[in-house]
């Protein structure tokens, strides 16, 4: 079966979002453009991944440049996007790997993201080979989302993703596990529970 590609170039919308209260939150990147909205569902720590490492390429990008490159040093105020997600959010598929690069001749970041697949392996060898095959095939791979980003559309991206996944519970002062409404079991205490 064909590989399906959900392409913005660019797009009219791309952020990070969730649906849920904090502690039972899903995780979204979603894209729009001319009327179509895609969806994908990631976890928080694939988000705070790519927005780190979306600031660090805008960052490398600014520096082998000079400063030449169109790359704001921080997300630009007319570009942020704070409005939720559009909806309904509708899961296109569940991201396994996600990739980031940026096209020097366009001047535009490429976020990539690939649904998650399993792979059958006998040992990590093969495992290795199997996955590589699979970046590998462009025709036949499982769906992925690629989205082309100015530099200030990265930033405010990033900004945003950074904002939404540090908007959920607050973290115990003594063990940094995220604090429940009803309590918190803390480690660090023996089991004692605490009130948030």
């Amino acid at each position: 079966m064909p590989r399906q590609v959900f392409l913005y170039d660019p797009p009219d919308r791309f952020v990070a979002g969730t649906v849920g209260l904090p502690g039972r939150r899903t995780f979204f990147l979603q894209a729009s453009a001319g009327g179509r909205v895609t969806s994908v569902a990631l976890e928080k720590t694939q988000v705070a991944a790519l927005a780190e490492r979306i600031d660090e390429l805008l960052d490398e990008v600014v520096r082998r440049t000079g400063g030449n490159a169109p790359v704001p040093a921080v997300a630009p105020a007319d570009v942020a996007d704070t409005a939720p997600l559009d909806s309904p959010v509708e899961e296109e598929f569940r991201v396994g790997t996600m990739a980031l690069a940026w096209d020097g001749d366009e001047q535009r970041m490429i976020v990539e993201a690939q649904a998650l697949v399993e792979l059958d392996a006998d040992s990590e060898e093969d495992l290795a080979e199997a996955e590589e095959r699979l970046l590998q095939d462009e025709e036949n791979g499982p769906p992925m989302l690629r989205v082309r980003l100015t530099g200030a559309q990265a930033r405010a991206f990033a900004k945003r993703a950074l904002d939404v996944v540090n908007a959920g519970r607050p973290p115990c002062p003594l063990c940094s596990l995220p604090l429940d409404p009803e309590g918190h079991v803390c480690p660090r205490q023996n089991g004692y529970r605490r009130g948030a």
